[in-house]
């Protein structure tokens, strides 16, 4: 029975002695009471005290600018072409038409004037070099191709070091004689004549840029808007030239009307800010006090004091839990108020800009508000459990940081992925943790007309996140129940001990970080070679794309999953067999996995029909894939080798045999099946195909376990890809007859399976699991175990006993 008397005297315990640590009442309070208003008045403050510093643009051949529209006036554009006059400022215009002087503001000029004439001697040398290459690229000539490419290569790679190397941040260089065949063309057009050349033949401007300089890339754009809007004018002049309307060109020039209100505007800043600054700072503020509270005890040895204490373990976990939770919530309010007040401030004292289209910026709604306390609750809590269990299983606060910061990065990309106007709440993001808070608290402050329709998905993200937080909390008290974990020992970490001590003292099965390991490598070779496949699969022709797409699925099963389970199998353990379940089961279990997939084909099809809706479109890759298994083109032998039999093995040598074997070398069987078939349906990315993969992951994590044997997994996975093969395959045109029509039917989906089916393939898969569960225990009675039915301590045994 848990005494909330012991639960408040630890949490005013803790609450005590954070109050007295320095650095957590910097990060909780002082931080962001004092940063933003810093930062936002400063940022004021250097907007209005330091201006851009105007930017060098070089016009070689000024001459031959047309005098009507001016272009220039004096060293500057005229401001007439910028949207904002003041612009024109902002870059210094440089010519060779300028008159030569002795000051030193002439010396700069013919400085960059040298600078850009030898960047124009290069550019022409690479053009000529390339129209040497449309004319042989049609002779088959590969010496001279061969040498000409790198001719070019050279001189483009000089040139782009010239220009970096110069103080020019754009050089535009106008072709001779620009002025005359504008003054021409607008004369003939004038006199209605018709023009006797190709506009494509036309003397056009080069403008010369770095995309990967900043100064170049603010400066190009300005030139362009300037660029853009002279042609504009030059083009009005011909057409009141030939009596023409100057609305010729543009026959529809739609006018648009932003009906966005203050309020609005006011609500879409505050669902960038609030959201990500939620839960960035729930994190941040759960992770110090974690630490200190969980690896700083053991470092200043006060943890046993603690343990021997009235105080249960899971009382004193409770109680650091909510002194945690207590500091994650007030930092994210904190901060939160802080920047609502500072971002008020900035926008109401912006003169120009973006920002003072909102005008007087005013804080979200009360209604807004609430939710954001509301949903900060389950957030804190999820963030407190765990921090709190990474920093009871630390040594050391050093090593607890090494930690947390994994997790702090991990919140940031999901907070990246949060921000972006193409992700919006629905049912598969309400599940997510800490995607679903962010995204209804974005929906919620964006949608103050439908948010009704928000509130539909309130209940399952307060409902999933407080069952996560809970889960957490779970993992927080069992790591502090554990003595191997509260009384590890900090030791001094070496690579070299630690590489021999791995490679020389190994055990007959993988441990529980080597697991974790073995999933993590697999997921980061499954990234690497993601956009390579795809690409290999983009340059294929039509015909040859699924047996492309067969040939690089067998070359992933082989050299992503089973590669690394296997290696690692053969570097860090010493039975081969016991690791993968290399034996032969009874009779039994190879009937339970031949029948079984029978069974669950067609419920988790169904089931996943029936939850289509729930899931995002699936992606065009994996509809090709599908498109591929029911290929005529191709034989079924080579695709039952790619999408069966190939996955069978090698996803069951590394999630049934390694992963499995690592999660469940603690006992704890059932947690070891559970994460072996959480990473399994991880690896497949797509959602449908995770939840799909993570149910079938449980049945055949069970089947492992208890038969003992890694075959009757690979027989099931096997049986279970070939009947999804085989359904593909089945025309449309079929129609079931002799009394099928009452189990299966066709529809748009392909084949269906009705009711009294389903109902079957339940009966049956429930009782060939029973029957599994009692197979098991009639072992254990009769290898003289205790007779407790299928105890925890008989079924863990499961997992390490060889037969």
């Amino acid at each position: 029975m848990i005494q909330w008397k012991n639960i408040k005297l630890i949490l005013l315990r803790e609450l005590r002695d954070q109050m007295r640590d320095r650095r957590t009442l910097f990060m909780v309070a002082i931080l962001p009471l004092l940063l933003y208003p810093a930062m936002g008045i400063g940022m004021v403050q250097m907007t209005v005290l330091f201006s851009e510093q105007p930017r060098n643009v070089v016009v070689l051949g000024a001459k031959d600018l047309p005098k009507h529209p001016q272009l220039l006036e004096g060293d500057r554009f005229v401001s007439n072409w910028f949207t904002m006059p003041a612009d024109a400022e902002k870059l210094r215009v440089i010519t060779d038409s300028d008159a030569e002087g002795d000051s030193a503001e002439d010396e700069n000029r013919e400085k960059l004037l040298k600078q850009a004439r030898a960047l124009e001697v290069v550019l022409k040398k690479h053009q000529e070099l390339l129209s040497q290459w449309d004319e042989i690229e049609d002779q088959e000539d590969l010496q001279q191709e061969n040498q000409l490419a790198r001719e070019i290569t050279e001189t483009n790679a000089r040139l782009s070091k010239l220009f970096a190397e110069s103080q020019i941040q754009v050089l535009i260089l106008i072709p001779k004689g620009l002025s005359k065949e504008i003054e021409q063309v607008s004369a003939k057009l004038a006199r209605h004549e018709p023009i006797d050349f190709d506009p494509a033949d036309s003397l056009r401007p080069l403008i010369l840029e770095n995309s990967a300089d900043e100064k170049s890339m603010i400066a190009y754009r300005r030139v362009e808007e300037v660029m853009r809007a002279w042609e504009k004018a030059i083009l009005r002049d011909r057409l009141s030239r030939a009596n023409l309307p100057e609305s010729l060109p543009t026959p529809i020039n739609p006018d648009a009307i932003d009906l966005a209100q203050d309020d609005q505007l006011a609500a879409n800043l505050w669902s960038k800010l609030f959201p990500a600054l939620l839960i960035i700072m729930a994190a941040t503020g759960a992770f110090y006090p974690a630490i200190d509270l969980g690896a700083g005890e053991k470092e200043r040895g006060t943890m046993e004091t603690l343990l021997i204490s009235p105080a249960k373990r899971t009382e004193i976990v409770l109680g650091k839990f909510l002194t945690v939770m207590i500091f994650s919530v007030s930092t994210a309010l904190l901060n939160l108020a802080s920047m609502g007040f500072t971002g008020r401030h900035m926008v109401n004292v912006a003169g120009a800009g973006a920002l003072s289209k909102i005008g007087d910026l005013s804080f979200p709604s009360f209604s807004a508000l609430f939710w954001i306390v509301l949903l900060l609750i389950p957030l804190s809590a999820l963030f407190s459990a765990l921090c709190l269990a990474l920093a009871t299983f630390a040594r050391s606060s050093k090593e607890g940081q090494y930690y947390l910061t994994p997790l702090l990065m991990v919140t940031l990309g999901l907070t990246v992925f949060c921000l972006s106007p193409a992700v919006e709440i629905n049912a598969f993001y309400s599940l997510m943790p800490v995607v679903g808070v962010a995204l209804l608290l974005k929906g919620m402050l964006l949608s103050s007309v439908n948010a009704g329709i928000l509130y539909v998905y309130a209940i399952p993200v307060l409902v999933t996140s407080v069952g996560y937080s809970l889960l957490a909390l779970w993992w927080a008290i069992d790591q502090f129940q554990r003595e191997d974990v509260l009384f590890r020992e900090a030791e001094r970490f070496e690579v070299g001990l630690w590489l021999k001590h791995l490679m020389r003292t190994k055990d007959a099965l993988p441990s529980f970080a080597e697991a974790g390991f073995c999933f993590v490598l697999i997921m980061l070779l499954q990234f690497g070679v993601m956009n390579t496949m795809g690409d290999a699969i983009r340059m294929a022709t039509d015909a040859e794309r699924p047996l492309r797409m067969m040939q690089l699925l067998m070359i992933q099963q082989l050299a992503i999953i089973a590669t690394p389970a296997l290696m690692m199998g053969i570097m860090l353990t010493t039975s081969m067999r016991k690791t993968f379940r290399l034996y032969f089961p009874s009779l039994g279990f190879l009937a339970v996995g031949f029948i079984l997939p029978f069974a669950l084909h067609p419920l988790s099809l169904e089931l996943a029909v029936s939850l289509d809706w729930f899931f995002p479109s699936l992606p065009e890759g994996t509809v090709a894939v599908l498109k591929s298994m029911s290929d005529p083109n191709q034989p079924i032998w080579l695709i039952l080798l790619a999408f069966a039999f190939a996955p069978a093995v090698c996803e069951e040598l590394a999630f049934r045999g390694f992963i499995l074997s690592g999660f469940g070398r603690r006992g704890r069987a059932w947690l070891a099946i559970i994460l072996s078939s959480v990473t399994f349906g991880a690896m497949h990315m797509i959602p449908q195909q995770v939840f799909n993969a993570t149910l079938l992951g449980l049945a055949l994590g069970m089947i492992a376990v208890y038969s003992r044997s890694l075959l009757p997994g690979v027989i099931f996975h096997f049986i279970y890809n070939s009947l999804s093969v085989l359904r593909e395959r089945i025309p449309e045109s079929w129609v079931p007859e002799n009394g099928l029509q009452h189990f299966v039917t066709m529809g748009p989906e392909g084949l269906r399976y009705s009711w009294p089916l389903l109902l079957i393939c339940a009966i049956v898969g429930v009782a060939l699991l029973r029957w599994t569960v009692l197979q098991s225990k009639t072992q254990s009675d009769q290898d003289s175990l205790p007779s407790e039915s299928l105890s925890s301590s008989s079924f863990d045994r499961r997992l390490t006993d060889t037969k």
